[in-house]
């Protein structure tokens, strides 16, 4: 009897999620796919695992036992892939990596010329995400490791699997357009009420994050244009179409036209890494986070 990690994994996004389709997505699989991976499972248990109620599913007391067992199953063959690389006596392994649009352009370069000098065995091959499902990608097995964005005002939903390791602190301040404001002192961001913003969705957590900062600050913020790339926002601040937060390594994706404004509120993210907790004991992937700790250092 054998159970892939494919199949274990869809059937535990099955359990969170409660319907072949939430499963799908979050797995970036079709539900008829998901469908064929429980079916398969299924046929290896020699029993049935989930029971369909409309469109959401149930486990069965067979389903329930099995998902019982199958984050441990997934963690042993993590753990074992750890041992015996650690075993190998040098380090050797090939890890994909999930990045998003800043780290692609801002710290993988670096990272992947340090880590080339300090362990030319690793192979990386990076996948661009939407950031808020670098945390989703690793649960779901596609990606080894990611890197992602945590925020103090919308923080991520943890569970033990996967791990957010910190590779740096940052604190916002605003783009202004050139000739907007007057020297650089810093603002209170209440000071910034009446100005349009430029924001990501406020479904995403960078858009919850900003707006419950500013609703702690006494003001909703007058969001003018809807925008998800950095880039893209800042060569809208620097068109004089509005402001937009900031940090230090978004302003190396773009400085031209803007002003940077230091805000007197804290209001911060941490520029972080996903990885499974049984990942985390590869050397591979410990060498992997150095160079990338290293490339987001101030």
């Amino acid at each position: 009897m054998e159970f892939p990690g494919v199949q274990l994994r869809a059937l535990l996004e099955l359990t969170r999620s409660g319907t072949m389709t939430a499963a799908a997505a979050a797995l970036g699989y079709t539900p008829g796919a998901v469908s064929q991976q429980i079916a398969a499972l299924e046929r290896a248990a020699g029993t049935e695992l989930v029971r369909r109620l409309g469109r959401r599913v149930e486990l069965t007391d067979a389903g329930a036992t099995l998902a019982a067992h199958a984050e441990r199953i997934l963690a042993a063959q993590a753990e074992a892939v750890a041992a015996l690389e650690r075993g190998r006596g040098e380090v050797t392994a090939r890890l994909r990596l999930g990045v998003f649009g800043t780290a692609a352009a801002v710290l993988l370069p670096p990272a992947l010329h340090r880590l080339r000098e300090r362990a030319p065995g690793v192979c990386v091959a990076s996948r661009e995400l939407d950031v808020d499902q670098a945390y989703t990608e690793v649960c779901a097995g596609r990606v080894d490791l990611a890197l992602g964005l945590d925020y103090p005002d919308a923080p991520l939903a943890l569970d033990g699997a996967v791990e957010l390791v910190r590779l740096r602190s940052e604190r916002f301040g605003l783009a202004v357009a050139a000739g907007r404001v007057t020297g650089r002192r810093a603002l209170r961001l209440a000071d910034a009420a009446g100005f349009d913003w430029i924001l990501p969705a406020a479904g995403s957590y960078y858009g919850r994050a900003i707006r419950a900062a500013c609703r702690r600050a006494g003001f909703e913020p007058r969001v003018v244009h809807e925008v998800t790339d950095t880039a893209t926002s800042l060569a809208m601040v620097g068109a004089g179409l509005g402001v937009t937060p900031l940090t230090e390594l978004m302003l190396r994706l773009r400085s031209e036209g803007i002003v940077p404004v230091p805000l007197e509120d804290v209001v911060e993210r941490h520029i972080v890494v996903a990885v499974g907790a049984a990942a985390r004991q590869r050397p591979s992937v410990e060498a992997l986070i150095s160079a990338l700790r290293e490339g987001a250092a101030p």
